[in-house]
């Protein structure tokens, strides 16, 4: 998803409404006018934890009692939601479409998660949520994610993400596809420590039990301040998106 497409849609209604109050002026005049809702796979599948495009990571390990969530505050949506432009599948599919997905969130037992180092960036990581399920459902704009220690489950960074959301569903995800968010672990803000861990929450409406725990893998380099974008049909527009983050 773009920030362009999210911001296109406020001004888009703006100028809606600007069109209509003139046609109501027209009819006056005697004129015609129309008024015009973060280890393995969230269903503890085989695939958590894939091979990385360029380096190979590690299988992720299975939550341990009381991990620590990225911090679910439910604050990741938009009060109108927006068809996204990356969004998948068409909306005459199964589950009534991405209409269905605007009050239908994902469910976990129905998502498979694997996180895997972006080709040519091994700073970056992609994250992957699959819908296994038969039917569209919503997803918050960006997963829930922090960067930890596998060691001390208490100590770990928040990466930033984009602001000025918040409300219901907002990204449709079709039964059977995919979609796309990338962290940047290192975007140039210096050294925060060793960290090892990634801890991937996939919708922020999910209880924090749904929390996955994935390794970085050897060599992983974490920055003062990650960087967190969008949910995209592809890693390469979701790793764009990741310029958002940080700015409203």
């Amino acid at each position: 998803m773009s920030a362009r497409r999210i911001l296109f849609v406020p001004a888009a209604l703006a100028l809606g409404a600007a069109l209509t109050l003139t046609a109501c002026g027209s009819d006056k005049a005697g004129g015609s006018a129309q008024a015009a809702k973060p280890s393995q796979s969230a269903t503890a599948g085989t695939d958590a934890g894939a091979a990385a495009t360029t380096a190979p990571q590690p299988a992720a390990s299975t939550p341990a009692a009381g991990a620590p969530a990225p911090g679910n505050t439910g604050a990741a949506r938009p009060k109108t939601p927006t068809t996204p432009t990356t969004a998948t599948g068409a909306g005459s599919a199964a589950g009534g479409g991405e209409s269905y997905a605007y009050t239908h969130s994902c469910k976990a037992a129905n998502l498979t998660v694997k996180v895997t180092t972006r080709g040519g960036n091994a700073d970056q990581r992609v994250i992957e949520v699959h819908n296994q399920g038969s039917t569209y459902c919503g997803l918050s704009y960006y997963p829930l994610v922090s960067v930890g220690k596998s060691a001390d489950r208490g100590n770990t960074v928040t990466p930033l993400v984009p602001g000025g959301l918040g409300g219901p569903p907002a990204y449709a995800l079709a039964p059977g596809k995919s979609t796309f968010a990338v962290i940047d672990l290192n975007p140039g803000s210096g050294s925060a420590g060793d960290y090892d861990e990634l801890n991937v929450l996939a919708d922020d409406q999910m209880p924090n039990a749904d929390t996955r725990n994935f390794p970085l893998g050897a060599g992983a380099k974490v920055g003062k301040q990650p960087k967190l974008g969008l949910y995209a049909d592809s890693a390469d527009h979701a790793a764009q998106s990741t310029a958002l983050a940080g700015k409203s």
